[in-house]
């Protein structure tokens, strides 16, 4: 074996933590899961049927304006992780011309309780649904 052959794999390992997989949804305890029981149907009021390209398009364009890895900034004031957390903005998405998706996504007004944040916080989204590509990002 090469002398050099260790030292490489010992410069190659830390790589692989690099290679994280999303973190996967949390469920609910066996027991508090058993309690809960689905209706026949899907009820009328408040449904919204979001199709799959739209569906599509809106996670693709949250994974890239918050990722699901993304940390608070060391420094950040109290209060500041409510603009890091997903459910803190509102998502607007509309088929555009030529298979393009058009996805806003805004900061709820009364999301965050910490005074003085921004409300401009958000991004316009373009996405290609051809080929599930974002085309343009305007902040």
């Amino acid at each position: 074996m090469p002398k050099w052959l260790p030292l490489m794999c010992l410069c190659i390992l830390p790589a692989c933590a690099l290679f994280k997989r999303p973190p996967r949804p949390v469920h609910a305890p066996a027991e508090e899961a058993s309690r809960f029981e689905f209706p026949m149907g899907m009820p009328e009021e408040g449904r919204v049927i979001l199709r799959r390209p739209l569906a599509q398009a809106v996670q693709l364009a949250m994974e890239d304006f918050l990722p699901w890895d993304m940390k608070l900034p060391p420094g950040d004031r109290p209060g500041g992780e409510c603009l890091y957390r997903r459910d803190s903005y509102d998502v607007t998405a509309a088929p555009y011309e030529n298979g393009v998706i058009l996805v806003s996504i805004s900061l709820d007004p009364d999301a965050c309780e910490r005074k003085g944040a921004p409300q401009d916080m958000g991004a316009r989204y373009a996405i290609d649904s051809k080929t599930w590509r974002i085309l343009a990002v305007q902040h």
